[in-house]
């Protein structure tokens, strides 16, 4: 699994993640966008973690990858992203899923 945190992402980065959503909600302008990528059976119980952990956004990334990976985006303010970040991290390292 692969984490990333985008702080304060720019107008270019919010359109193409915007353009790659899997629902067409468009969201105000977050303060931070978190990226995770891995196997889809780890994606849906990340996203289940994030959005239990702390009050964040969690939406599909559609792509076309040729390992089957999937990516999760987390929309929050910074604190909150960094900890479902970090919650994310803990139980996959535990594999506490």
């Amino acid at each position: 699994m692969d984490c990333r945190i985008i702080k304060s992402p720019g107008e270019g980065t919010l359109a193409i993640v915007n353009r790659r959503k899997g629902s067409k909600d468009t969201l105000e302008k977050p303060d931070a966008i978190g990226l995770v990528q891995g196997k889809l059976i780890e994606m849906v119980c990340a996203a289940d973690v994030a959005e239990k952990a702390v009050g964040v956004t969690v939406e599909d990334i559609r792509g076309s990858c040729p390992q089957n990976m999937v990516m999760l985006a987390i929309f929050g303010d910074t604190a909150s992203v960094t900890a479902a970040i970090e919650e994310i991290q803990k139980k996959e390292k535990a594999k506490k899923w």
